[in-house]
Formats: C-alpha cells, structure tokens, sequence
C-alpha cells in the first residue's frame, strides 16, 4: 500500500481537506467529525487514489487479525458513515466508488499539501526522479551517452568516416531486411479482445458517464464483428482505474488483446485516443489520436473499430463492411441524454431505470430519429415490467417497450440491440414465442458480441423446455461478460431450472464470493438450497436477499416459500399478508402469492392466483422454475402451460 511522503501535511478534494497531524476531517475549513474506522478506510483510500482497493487488503488494514468482528457488516457500515459524511452516493458516486466483487476506488482528483508546496498526488517531485530521468546525464566527454528508444549507445568521436559509411550502410540494409520479414510474416492470431474503460482527461468525476459511455458505444461497435470476441462491459469496466500489467488483465479475461486509451471532452469537442496492444507481449500493434466535435462522434467509434479490424486483418463480411463504413451524425444533447441513459440502465436498479427512462426519453425528444435511444427505452421500460424489478406493471412497462423497439428496428434495421429488446416483449408479454425465437436469431447475427442478447435468449430456450441449449446458450454470454454478476446468477438459475442443484450452487457460491453483497446471488442460493431441502441456510441466504433489496417481491415471496416448506407456516402467512398488501392498481404481485400458497400445500389457492396472474399478462417464465413442481400433474396447471405456449 502507497504512502504519504513525510513532508505532506494535509491532502485535499473537492471542498474536504484531510489534517494527516492532527486526524481532522474539514468541509471548507469547519471540522467535520469523522473517527474510527471510516476516518481509516477514508484515509487508506486517498492513499491508492484512482486504484482499486480490494477488500482483503482492508480488511488487513482496518482490522488487525485478532480483532472479532463482522467484516462484511463492518466494512459496509464504515463505507455508508463515509459516504454519509461526505454527502456521496453509491449509484451516482462523486468520492468513493464500489468495484463489484473487488473493493473500493476513491475517484475524485487529489492534491497533497506539503509545507511550502502543492504536489498533485501520483506525480513525483524533481527531487524523486530517478537518477538519469528529467535531467542531463552525467558522461565523460569520451563517452558520450545518447538515448535512443529504450537503449544507451556509447558514441566514441575518434572513428573514421570509412567506418561511420559503413555502419550507415549496414543498419540501412538491416532495417530492409526486417522490414521486409515485418511485411511478409503472418499477422498475429487475435480473435479475442477488451476495450479497457478508457481514462476522463477532464479532471471533472461527473464526467464520467461520457468516458464509460464512449467505452461503452467502442465496445458495441467492435461487438458486431462476428469472427471477433469482446468481453462485454460489465467485466470491462471492473478495471477502471486499476493499475496492473496489461499481460495480467488479458490473461484475466482470456483475451489475445487489449484496447485502452483516453476521452476528453471540452464543450463540444472531443479528443479521443486509442491504442491496441497485444497481450502476450504487451506490444503495441496500433494507436491513432482523433479531435471531432460531438456530433460525429458515432463516425470515430466506428473508424476506430474498423481500424482494428483491419490491423488484426479480420475479414469482415459485407454487412460488417458496410456498417463501420457508414458515416453517422448525430445531435449532440441527444448523445448526451443517451449517454446517461445507459449510464444508468447499467446499474441495474430499480431507481435507475427510473433515471434511464427519463434519460432515454430526453435523447428522443431531442432527435425524434435516433433509434439508440428508442433501443434504449425498450430495455428500460422491458425490465421495468420484469418481476424481478416490478417498477411498473407488466401491462404499463411491455407495450412501451414493445412500441420504442419497433420505432428503433424501423429507423435502424441492422440494430441487434432493437432485435433483442422486442423479441424480449414478445416472450415475456404477446407469449409469441416463434416469433421471439426469430428476432433473437435476427439480432444475434446483428451483434453477435451482445452477451445480453445470449443471456435474454437462453431464457427463451428454456421457456420452450430446451433446457440444454438454455444453458449453453448462458455460457456464451458468460464468456463474453466473464465477471458479470448478473449474467453468472443467471447460470446458475438456468441451472436450477434444468434441476441441476449442485451445479447452480457451485455456480452462484462463485457469484457471492466476488461480491457478498450481491442480493440476487443470496436469492439464487436461497431457492437452489430450498430444492435440496436444506431449509436452514435457504431460509438464511433469502433473509440476506431480503435485507439487501427489500423492494424485491420475487425475494420475499421465496423467504416465504422457505418457511413454508420448512413447516413454518406463522412466518410465511405473515409475509403472504404482507405481500397481499403491496399489490397496487393492475398489478398484484399474483405470482408471487401462488408461490407460497404452494408451499402452503394450497394448491387450489394457487391456481386461483395463477389465473389472476394469467390474466396480468405476468411472466410466464416463472413456472418453470422448479418450487411449482407440486403442481405440475394438475390439469389446470397443464391448461395454463398449454394457454400460455411453453414446454411442460
């Protein structure tokens, strides 16, 4: 872990200042109490500023080995005093960031103040450099000393002019020679790459939604080139910030490359530079720096992405050819709105898909023929009527979303992303599952670098009881997005559907050691453990899941189902009751009752709320999910498969 120099006296950022003597916390000079071990994660933080600090070496450091205590409640809670303290926000963070599965980043600029001098952290003073670096080396007038790339060359004065023509003309031949081995070798094997987040030059953290934006649009572009893998952006992003060898990344991630670089945004302008650099040998095989204005943004991503192609010396086909070939302007505040749309629609939240659709929804008003932006709002307003969210009733949220992706496939065709989010309203709304099937096909040949696209299209597989392909077709989207925490519990899930227990919870043990706090893994867990009986730590996990996102009736009607199966028939009446009175308007939550009055042995109260369900337009996805087992030899339970068109 990196320390202060003894000569700093306080750090600063934003409005706080750090007294590293006397162990204040200041807000624009007033004293801000802040003690304990918030004060020390604050401090260890600023130490590593703009680095990942896992939350092993945290541990080591707030809390010495013979110390008892609760890690994960103890490190949350000093994380929430922290944030609380410095007005911060976890979904939109200013100061301190959580990296899922990894630890914490402190994000925001930092000056160390010494006593007569302000040093800006993670630059070294003159005084620091290595000796040779920054200034004039010392060499005898004999042997004179020139830097040439990475080598010193001792240059002697006394050599003759034959001698010199000579030299000249072999390294002339030598440079003919390799570069003609240069141009005749076979290009070197790449079929794998991530786009690294690239780097905010603006010195602004709210600007950082454009930065991951443009990493986010980069690795779109480069995604729809079929013979190449992309890792997807949930696992790329989990480097931002992070300072590791590019060789160690790479082998991280399975990839033959990597692609980093730098976004600087002023007004309207835009500075963008990329580079790609293979990994085994952390060569440099390209870099080009372009300076556009924002609204032609679109075209850069796109020449940036066919120059790679070319340098790797893909073969793209003619679809590929014409897509990255196609200049493409777009309205400036639009982009922007879009921008923070996705920004948003990637937390995964409820509360922020609230903001994505208002997002979304600015970008069209802005530019009515922007079809990302109708893409966008599908997704959004698709899993806003998900059950796992329930931000809006499914008769509100699909029609929506069904409208803004046909408003996107009619502007933009060849939009696999459009595909995807319609074929996602047909199965889980219109119960169409052909035609589903079809605009799933469709858009994964669009994009077939979209690991949503895979993961949405193994639900479908398994909706039609293929349960096989259901999961392979998850593993794909696993590979391309390998730290996904999502896309990992939803395996594991697929796994549970296909009854395979041991395997989802191998699975989903994987998905909470990268992150504790992870709501869905604990309720993945919780169901797969109900199956093997094991009420106890089912019961435990789904109380987790429960507590970390009580807005969840999918996660509370399971806890309830738990108690029920385990004979504790008073706790899970109790949470029925409670569910029964969240239900609002056209939306009752009927699912999620039918489930635990199967626990309770009711099955004819099940149908009842099943038909209720049924008549919500719920999603039907649910009863394949193994606790509906009881019923599954019920004629009225077949009628319902049968009526709503999915395998039995």
């Amino acid at each position: 872990m990196g320390e202060f120099p003894s000569s700093v006296r306080s750090v600063r950022f934003g409005v706080f200042e750090v007294d590293l003597r006397s162990g204040e916390l200041r807000k624009k000079g007033a004293k801000i109490r802040l003690q304990g071990q918030p004060f020390l994660l604050l401090i260890t933080l600023l130490k590593q500023q703009g680095e990942v600090v896992a939350r092993e070496e945290l541990r080591r450091t707030l809390w010495p080995e013979d110390t008892s205590v609760n890690f994960d409640h103890g490190l949350g809670t000093a994380v929430n005093k922290l944030r609380e303290v410095l007005g911060d926000s976890a979904s939109n963070p200013r100061f301190v960031e959580t990296v899922p599965r990894r630890g914490y980043r402190f994000i925001a600029p930092v000056e160390t103040i010494g006593e007569s001098e302000t040093v800006l952290a993670g630059q070294a003073s003159p005084n620091e450099l290595e000796p040779g670096m920054g200034g004039l080396l010392d060499a005898k007038d004999e042997d004179r000393v020139e830097p040439l790339g990475a080598t010193a060359v001792v240059v002697r004065p006394r050599w003759t002019l034959l001698w010199k023509v000579s030299c000249l003309v072999f390294l002339l031949l030598l440079a003919g020679f390799v570069s003609f081995l240069l141009r005749s070798r076979p290009s070197t094997l790449i079929r794998s790459l991530a786009v690294l987040p690239l780097e905010n030059l603006s010195g602004d953290p709210s600007q950082e939604y454009f930065s991951d934006g443009m990493t986010d649009e980069l690795i779109t572009e480069l995604g729809q080139v079929g013979e190449l893998r992309v890792i997807s952006r949930t696992s790329a992003m989990t480097y931002k910030g992070v300072r590791r060898p590019l060789p160690e990344i790479a082998k991280e991630l399975n990839v033959d490359a990597v692609v980093e670089g730098t976004v600087l945004r002023l007004g309207n302008q835009v500075r963008i530079t990329a580079q790609l650099i293979q990994a085994s040998s952390d060569k440099h095989l390209w870099a080009q720096s372009y300076e556009v204005e924002l609204r032609d943004i679109l075209t850069v991503q796109k020449e940036v992405a066919r120059s790679i192609a070319e340098q790797i010396r893909l073969k793209l086909n003619p679809h590929e050819q014409a897509r990255l070939d196609q200049p493409q302007a777009v309205n400036g505040e639009a982009y922007e709105s879009y921008l923070k749309g996705r920004f948003f629609w990637n937390k995964r939240t409820g509360e922020g898909l609230k903001k994505a659709i208002d997002y979304f929804s600015q970008a069209i008003q802005n530019d009515p023929d922007y079809a990302q932006a109708y893409a966008g709002l599908a997704d959004s307003y698709a899993l806003a009527g998900d059950w796992k969210y329930g931000i809006l009733a499914p008769r509100e949220a699909y029609p929506r979303a069904k409208a803004a992706a046909i408003k996107a496939i009619a502007l933009d065709s060849t939009l696999g992303e459009a595909h995807i989010s319609l074929a996602f309203c047909l199965d889980g709304f219109d119960w169409d599952w052909e035609s589903g099937g079809r605009e799933f096909t469709r858009g994964i040949e669009l994009n077939p670098g979209y690991a949503t696209g895979h993961e949405w299209y193994g639900w479908h597989l398994a909706a039609l009881g293929r349960n096989g392909e259901a999961v392979a077709e998850v593993e794909k989207a696993e590979s391309l997005d390998p730290l996904s925490l999502i896309i990992s519990a939803d395996l594991a899930e697929e796994l549970l559907v296909a009854r395979r227990y041991d395997e989802a919870i191998k699975q989903i043990r994987k998905a909470i050691y990268l992150d504790p706090f992870f709501a869905n893994g604990h309720y993945v867990l919780g169901q797969a453990l109900a199956q093997k009986h094991i009420y106890n730590e089912a019961i435990k996990e789904l109380q987790i899941a429960v507590q970390l996102s009580p807005e969840s009736t999918a996660f509370t009607a399971n806890l309830a189902y738990a108690h029920a199966v385990s004979g504790m028939t008073d706790e899970a009446v109790k949470l029925l009751n409670d569910l029964k009175n969240r239900s609002h308007g056209a939306f009752s939550n009927a699912a999620e009752v039918a489930l635990i009055y199967v626990g309770l042995d009711q099955k004819d109260q099940a149908m009842a709320w099943l038909e209720k369900a049924y008549a919500e337009r719920f999603s039907p996805l649910v009863l394949m999910r193994p606790c509906f087992d009881p019923l599954r030899s019920d004629p009225r339970f077949q009628d319902l498969l049968r009526r709503v068109g999915i395998g039995r």
